[in-house]
């Protein structure tokens, strides 16, 4: 029997401006349940939170949702999951997503898919893992984050090990590429 992997996906709770944005997170799903991976993402069908869920479940995938008590109602919460898990508070929410996932995916997304990406971006620079972090950069939404991780290295507040620790990727064929060789 084939260990299951599990790939967590940070993103937005909401579709952004771009129909690239809403592609990227549609082909997202659709790769993760045609590679037998399971999806652990924030349980919400609203934006591109609920635009990777349906399509991995479409697909046939497998999925596992981890939503805050505050939150049910706001992103929708889906109890169609095939694992569907319910926090008292959004730090929980990101320990239970993170120990559940071999890898972590950040799509475009704002101030929580920001702390999502640093949060698990910090626990590596600090040695707590060694799980992949890959950034799909569609249509280069990722730019300025990058470009403000070097400044903050030049400026003597990282190491330049930090940009060791994460990958953009610029679509969802190389974040598949990245992925299988990172899970195999």
């Amino acid at each position: 029997m084939s260990l299951l992997r599990s790939v967590c996906v940070f993103c937005g709770s909401r579709p952004g401006l771009r129909p690239a944005y809403v592609a990227a997170a549609r082909g997202t799903g659709e790769l993760i349940a045609a590679q037998g991976w399971r999806l652990v993402y924030g349980a919400g069908d609203v934006g591109l939170m609920g635009e990777v869920a349906r399509s991995t479940m479409a697909a046939g995938g497998r999925t596992m949702g981890v939503i805050p008590t505050h939150l049910l109602a706001r992103e929708q919460g889906r109890r169609d999951l095939g694992q569907f898990v319910i926090t008292e508070d959004m730090h929980e929410r990101k320990k239970v997503m993170f120990m559940n996932s071999d890898a972590i995916v950040v799509l475009p997304g704002g101030a929580g898919t920001l702390d999502e990406f640093f949060e698990v971006l910090t626990w590596r620079q600090i040695g707590l893992h060694e799980k992949p972090i890959l950034l799909l950069d569609t249509e280069g939404y990722w730019q300025p984050l990058i470009a403000l991780i070097d400044h903050s290295i030049a400026e003597g507040y990282a190491e330049a090990s930090m940009r060791d620790y994460f990958t953009a990727v610029p679509d969802v064929a190389a974040l598949g590429e990245r992925l299988r060789a990172a899970l195999s």
